[in-house]
């Protein structure tokens, strides 16, 4: 049975975008990805899609004013990551990519691990020749992350990042700092964490549903590494952060015998310690 989900407006626009796609000849596929294919969205949820262009059309196509026919827009503009991302009157978000078909579908198979799709048929809006559901079913088992040598990456990564944050919180520059802390050491620091608890099924968003996916004494320790932006505060986080960092890389090398290059890590516990 297709997914239905407790946001009356958001199945509404689901409904009108299929009846869309189904009335222009110009897609070959439309694909949803996000909260709604989890089965996750409410009342604050995007709408999230891919719109697979016949190849012939993909230059012409004007993504814009496809998705305008859905509701009106407040905002529409080609995001840094090269998507085009809308607000609608009603101020739900969206992110639409415009791909070409052929080469677009193919890619779909290399989300394999990374891309859960539990109810493809919920998540294909439009299908024409069928490539585009046998490909979203290969996305329909969970993979969860290989432990030992993601656990390894990523203990690396928060030593290599951290060693930068003190670096640059020693040269005075406290706004970078605070921005490396939050932008990238958090969320490498989260995945570790889910990794060790069994809980990657937020694993491209590891913050999302963090109160109900982890323990109480992990958030606890996540909140310590989260302070405010002045010198002082960014310097007491990047102590805390680091300290969490080598705690769960401690568990991890415990638990499957990943790498601790024990020197460097105090090294970095000293260079954050002088500040």
């Amino acid at each position: 049975m297709p997914y239905v989900s407790p946001s009356p407006v958001l199945n509404r626009r689901v409904a009108r975008l299929r009846e869309l796609a189904e009335a222009e000849p110009r897609l070959d596929g439309v694909l949803l990805y996000g909260s709604w294919t989890l089965g996750e969205s409410d009342a604050h949820s995007d709408i999230d899609a891919y719109l697979f262009v016949r190849d012939e059309h993909v230059e012409t196509f004007d993504g814009r004013e496809f998705v305008e026919r859905l509701a009106p827009l407040k905002l529409a503009h080609i995001n840094m990551h090269g998507i085009l991302a809308v607000v609608f009157n009603d101020l739900m978000r969206g992110e639409f990519h415009v791909d070409a078909a052929g080469p677009g579908i193919d890619l779909i198979a290399s989300w394999e691990g990374s891309v859960h799709l539990p109810d493809p048929g919920s998540a294909v809006l439009l299908d024409r020749g069928g490539r585009l559901t046998a490909a979203a079913r290969r996305l329909a088992e969970f993979r969860p992350p290989e432990p030992v040598s993601t656990a390894q990456e990523l203990c690396d990564e928060l030593a290599n990042w951290t060693l930068m944050l003190a670096h640059v919180a020693a040269r005075g520059e406290s706004a970078r700092a605070y921005n490396l802390l939050h932008a990238v050491v958090a969320p490498l620091q989260l995945k570790l964490c889910r990794l060790l608890r069994g809980s990657t099924a937020h694993w491209l968003t590891p913050s999302r549903a963090l109160e109900r996916d982890i323990p109480e004494a992990d958030r606890a320790r996540h909140l310590l590494t989260t302070g405010g932006g002045l010198p002082a505060e960014v310097r007491v986080a990047a102590v805390e952060s680091w300290r969490w960092s080598r705690d769960l890389a401690a568990e991890a090398a415990e638990r499957w015998g990943t790498r601790l290059p024990l020197q460097l890590h105090e090294e970095i516990a000293e260079l954050l310690a002088k500040g």
